[in-house]
């Protein structure tokens, strides 16, 4: 089968067996490197895409599924001129470690941020709480989320 969809604003098609995953068409096809294959059970976010502005592990979602969809990896919102808001907020509390992670949590909270979903402490730990990172604690990524929703400490 051919799956078509919007990928990071372009129409596309890619050809899909029907167990094939969003993340190995991104990766395989497409050559989009950014959602990572982690845990491959939906639990660390390492994978996460947005589709149609809603965060997805890509590592369970069949590729049919974006089929007339609009799918946006890191690549793609890297592109876009809010991303700089988003990577400053990282950088300056220093909250990119070994960096598997950030993609899965800016895109997180792009989604969060887009559904006004990211106004208070509680939506950011709630929200967040599908993105794990394995280096060390939170403190620092939190603090930017913070900072990309404007939410006071």
């Amino acid at each position: 089968m051919t799956v078509e969809f919007t990928l990071n604003g372009r129409q596309v098609s890619a050809p899909a067996e029907p167990n094939t995953l969003l993340l190995d068409l991104l990766r395989d096809h497409f050559r989009l490197t950014g959602a990572k294959r982690s845990c491959d059970v939906q639990v660390c976010g390492s994978c996460t895409v947005l589709v149609d502005g809603g965060p997805v592990s890509a590592c369970t979602y069949l590729a049919h599924e974006a089929a007339g969809r609009e799918v946006l990896t890191i690549e793609g919102f890297s592109e876009l001129p809010e991303f700089e808001h988003y990577a400053s907020a990282f950088e300056r509390h220093a909250a990119v470690q070994c960096g598997f992670c950030t993609p899965g949590f800016l895109l997180t909270l792009k989604s969060l941020r887009d559904a006004g979903d990211l106004e208070t402490e509680e939506d950011i730990r709630h929200g967040l709480d599908g993105n794990l990172c394995r280096c060390t604690g939170y403190r620092a990524i939190l603090e930017a989320a913070r900072d990309i929703g404007e939410v006071a400490a």
